[in-house]
């Protein structure tokens, strides 16, 4: 293809008035963050409700973000399962005696149980009490 000496002068006339090409933007979101680099307490904060005490600091009008609202449920999620995990540990041994102990036949209902200690007027002891008494009704039917 051949221009003539006008077109072809005009073509360069215009590719130096075309704006240059923007540079492709650089991949920053997906590169790991740094250790050395300063993160932001929201972004680091593991505790809820030290987290949710940043979170109403940085809202100006108490709103939040989801994605930070799923970081705060993801992290109280994470703080129940582990005393869950603790509660299970704890009970466990406790559990572990009872069924070491060697199984007696014959006694059926005429046994009773040990009754656990508790604070006397806690609420624990209250429920325990309450639940005897579910126990007495249904045998008295």
């Amino acid at each position: 293809m051949s221009f003539d000496p006008r077109s072809l002068e005009r073509l360069k006339e215009l590719g130096r008035s075309l704006p240059e090409p923007i540079a492709p933007p650089q991949h920053t979101t997906n590169r790991p963050v740094k250790a050395t680099e300063k993160r932001h307490r929201i972004e680091t904060e593991d505790n809820p409700e030290r987290l949710f005490q940043e979170l109403m600091k940085a809202s100006s009008d108490g709103t939040v973000p989801e994605h930070l609202m799923a970081r705060l449920k993801d992290a109280e999620r994470h703080i129940a399962t582990q005393n869950k995990v603790k509660a299970n540990a704890q009970t466990l041994p406790s559990s572990q005696t009872l069924s070491r102990q060697p199984l007696r036949g014959g006694q059926g209902k005429t046994t009773r149980p040990t009754r656990p200690n508790v604070a006397a007027g806690s609420e624990e002891e209250s429920l325990y009490v309450a639940f005897g008494q579910l126990l007495l009704e249904d045998d008295e039917d």
